[in-house]
């Protein structure tokens, strides 16, 4: 369950114990509207005997005088908030709205530490495949057995997916979702850019080397794409010669849709 929203009630205490809160301060802001205990009981949806033991604890506990009660009269008497319990209201109303302004901040603190969170969590899973991409799903083509996933990474490049129907159910694959893409370096096939040669392969990410490892028998190739994303190949070192392949060369690195291994947050 993600967590959107900060909440929390403001009170006013004395001796540790809650006095004053939004209701109360509700009540009190009632009576002065109404002039009447009673109206402002229900208004508020409250019994009179609930609103008055109200009134009394907050008369009682509060230094001055907050609610008036007056009997008699032409208009039969009534209730009335003394300068001090107006102020109060007014008070407690002004220190809400820079309490809501507080969450608000706090809200939008834990918003960035939840991206921080995400990033973590994503950096720390742990896989064999060397490569590891986050993208978008933009196209699902179904067929009887198997399902072609497109794949939306950074930089406009695309990815294309060979999946069973089975695995879309059960990972709950969808348009516009993000979904992580691995494949196994040594499934990666480079050639140059400028290679005349068409192979068969469904996906083909071009962009330039900017690091060979060399070694006896393999050499692994990275190549920058255009967005960022860093793509790695293990070739053998027969072909990093053959094929001229150095740091600032164009090159496109070539692999099998069903080379593809997609996954998703549990």
């Amino acid at each position: 369950m993600s967590i959107t929203k900060v909440k929390g009630r403001l009170w006013l205490s004395t001796d540790e114990r809650h006095a004053i809160g939004r209701g109360r301060i509700e009540l009190l802001s009632k009576i002065n509207e109404y002039g009447s205990i009673a109206k402002a009981a229900k208004a508020m949806r409250m019994s009179y005997k609930a609103a008055w033991d109200a009134v009394d604890m907050m008369n009682n506990l509060s230094p001055e005088l907050l609610v008036m009660r007056s009997t008699g009269g032409k208009g039969g008497g009534g209730t009335q908030l003394t300068d001090y319990g107006k102020m109060l209201v007014t008070a407690f109303q002004e220190l809400e709205s820079e309490h809501q302004q507080f969450l608000a901040y706090l809200e939008e603190k834990f918003s960035n530490l939840q991206h921080l969170q995400q990033l973590m969590r994503k950096l720390m899973m742990q896989t064999s495949a060397r490569n590891q991409f986050l993208g978008t799903v933009s196209h699902i083509k179904r067929g009887t057995v198997n399902c072609e996933v497109t794949l939306q990474l950074k930089g406009q490049e695309v990815l294309v997916a060979m999946i069973t129907e089975d695995s879309i159910e059960n990972l709950e694959i969808v348009e516009g979702k993000q979904v992580y893409a691995l494949i196994k370096s040594p499934l990666v096939t480079l050639m140059p850019i400028d290679s005349p040669l068409k192979i068969s392969a469904r996906n083909r990410l071009c962009g330039k080397v900017i690091q060979v490892i060399k070694g006896t028998v393999n050499a692994e190739v990275t190549l920058e794409l255009s967005g960022g994303t860093v793509l790695k190949s293990v070739v053998t070192q027969g072909a990093v010669d053959d094929l001229a392949i150095q740091l600032g060369s164009d090159v496109c690195a070539f692999f099998k849709a069903s080379s593809v291994v997609l996954a998703v947050e549990a």
